[in-house]
């Protein structure tokens, strides 16, 4: 039985900082496995991997995903018992943070195969035999996660691609055409999203199967590109007429969209990674740029204007680090931490990218130009620009900022309605426990605030939970703004437990958080004041006269360079018509084991 979440427990208006608690000791210590595993992985990424040839051919070469599966950073979360490394899931997090700062396409790589490919669907739902047989192959095969259509995104019940039983061969038949698959250009394993027809004594529905890419019927119809993410493995993907056993199912007939929400779930805690990586190293090239630019006599960081950026861009370093190894040490402790999970993925993607997008301001001309450009004129390149292509994505996939507001509103309003008698009018404590703060007085004045504020959310998400349904549709802008004040004051909760965590004499910490809880602050009380005036109800009427082409007049005097085609291709049925655009990888040595404690190097050795 799991402790109860923090999250649910701030809606509610209850501050239960003691939920965020780690165990004792240096919060940023991990075990000796798990540090030989980085140190392993950081000589890799450092001497072996070369970002600007993956920017430049779009691609990942052999040799690197090899060096990869060679580490074993394919399994660093699958048991040892079935082959993998059985690290820790803030092993893995960090893990994430390293390679993804050498290049995002690694860290999509690994992301797509262990935080919603198959060995979290597996290691989840899947029977012994199952993980036994299938399990040892994560270890050295490349899995990818197969959900989105052409027709639905957030909405998997629009789905069309169809999985037919055949009970008396115990089999399978799939057919449909996956988009936007996620390693679906080199995977060996796909975890496929179908539904199946219901039968008289069958209600059948959305549910989960595993094929094999070598299938006959299976083809990668196009490799996708996009703005950022150069080297993603990422396509469209035709079933035509696939013939799987029912074994390959994983879970009930009907049970998908549970199997994938709770794999979602765990793996939800790899954006806020991601993000965290990116402000971490933005922080870096933010404190020395603007220590040697010199404008106006003095360098850039000395003046105002700079320093509100370089204050800002270090104070979120720290609060996403801090959501990352709080909320990723709860979940290795078995705690419930999907609703912390969805506000750091909200927190972090929308701040993530204010960073980057700080650091491009800040690198003025030279965050614009490429890395290359700079490099071949003579000067340092920094992929500053890199970065803003590749972060934007965060805010689209893995759950829309809207439908993740969306997502989490609902689920607070269910947790609200679970506990419809519970009163939310009597007054806070008024205190914050300092002594559990390392004494610090300021951290504990900011934990006042998040209190308060959280009981000033849980009155009007009470007042909703009463209301029907049908009611809510024309409030999503209002409880979005409920849902980011209490990203908000989540993001303010980890920050300062972290730094009392890291304690010691070092007072950094505690002035990070404090920086980060002062500004926050100020978002908090904006998002309060715009609950009581902002222009929703008059937007809501302009949007529709827009949608009735009240205002096509103004689109006058401008040239559309969109090529022609239907807004949302139509996929015929039927078999492959072009060629098979799958890459294969060499999977070499399958059955050896990656146990870094096993190989040369192993403790640290160069």
């Amino acid at each position: 039985m799991t402790t109860p979440g923090f999250g649910a427990e701030l809606f509610l208006g209850r501050l239960r900082t003691g939920l965020l608690t780690p165990p004792p000791g240096d919060p940023r210590h991990l075990g000796d496995t798990d540090e030989h595993f980085l140190a392993r992985l950081r000589e890799f990424c450092e001497n072996k991997v070369d970002s600007h040839l993956i920017e430049r051919e779009d691609r990942i070469p052999d040799q690197v995903i090899q060096g990869l599966k060679d580490l074993g950073a394919f399994a660093i979360k699958i048991p040892r018992e079935y082959g993998g490394l059985g690290l820790s899931g803030r092993c893995y997090l960090r893990a994430l943070m390293m390679v993804n700062s050498t290049h995002s396409a690694l860290g999509e790589l690994l992301a797509a195969h262990q935080a919603i490919g198959l060995p979290q669907p597996l290691l989840l739902f899947g029977t012994e035999e199952q993980k036994r047989t299938l399990l040892p192959r994560c270890v050295r095969e490349i899995s990818a996660f197969a959900l989105t259509e052409p027709d639905i995104g957030n909405d998997p019940f629009r789905m069309h691609t169809a999985a037919v039983p055949d009970r008396s061969r115990d089999t399978y038949t799939l057919s449909g055409v996956k988009l936007w698959t996620t390693n679906g250009t080199v995977a060996d394993l796909l975890v496929v999203m179908a539904m199946v027809p219901p039968e008289v004594d069958r209600a059948g529905g959305m549910t989960v199967f595993v094929v094999e890419a070598d299938t006959p019927g299976v083809t990668v119809e196009h490799r996708s590109s996009f703005l950022g993410l150069r080297g993603l493995e990422n396509g469209v993907i035709r079933l035509h007429d696939v013939v799987i056993p029912a074994a390959n199912r994983i879970g009930d007939e009907g049970g998908g969209l549970t199997v994938a929400l709770a794999a979602q779930e765990t793996g939800r805690l790899s954006m806020p990674a991601v993000c965290a990586a990116a402000a971490k190293w933005s922080a870096k090239i933010a404190r020395e740029w603007a220590g040697v630019r010199v404008q106006w006599g003095r360098p850039i960081g000395e003046h105002d204007a700079v320093a509100g950026k370089l204050a800002y861009i270090a104070a979120t370093a720290f609060a996403l680090e801090s959501m990352v190894e709080i909320s990723g040490s709860r979940a290795d402790l078995g705690c419930d931490t999907a609703l912390e999970a969805e506000l750091a993925k909200l927190f972090a993607s929308e701040h993530g990218w204010l960073v980057a997008d700080e650091l491009m301001q800040l690198r003025g001309g030279r965050g614009y130009e490429t890395a290359e450009s700079a490099a071949a004129r003579g000067e340092r390149g920094v992929p500053v620009e890199r970065l803003l292509r590749d972060l934007r994505i965060g805010r689209i996939f893995d759950g829309s900022t809207e439908a993740l507001r969306s997502f989490i509103a609902d689920a607070v309003l269910t947790h609200h309605r679970a506990e419809s008698g519970t009163s939310l009018d009597a007054p806070g404590t008024g205190e914050a426990p300092t002594d559990a703060l390392g004494g610090s007085r300021a951290l504990a004045g900011h934990l006042l605030f998040v209190e308060q504020a959280a009981r000033r959310i849980a009155a009007p998400f009470a007042e909703f939970a009463r209301r029907p349904e049908g009611e809510l549709d024309t409030c999503q802008r209002h409880l979005g703004r409920l849902v980011d004040i209490g990203s908000e004051l989540y993001a303010m909760s980890t920050a300062c437990v972290y730094a009392a965590a890291l304690g010691g004499t070092n007072d950094t910490p505690v002035r990070l958080a404090d920086a980060f809880c002062r500004q926050a602050r100020h978002r908090v009380t904006e998002l309060f004041a715009r609950l009581v005036s902002n222009t929703d109800d008059h937007d809501r009427a302009l949007a529709r006269a827009v949608l009735a082409g009240d205002f096509a007049w103004l689109e006058e005097g401008v040239i559309d360079p969109s090529i022609e085609g239907p807004w949302i291709a139509e996929p015929k049925p039927g078999a492959a018509t072009g060629p098979d655009l799958r890459r294969r990888t060499a999977t070499g040595g399958i059955g050896t084991s990656p146990d870094p404690t096993e190989r040369k190097g192993a403790h640290g050795e160069r």
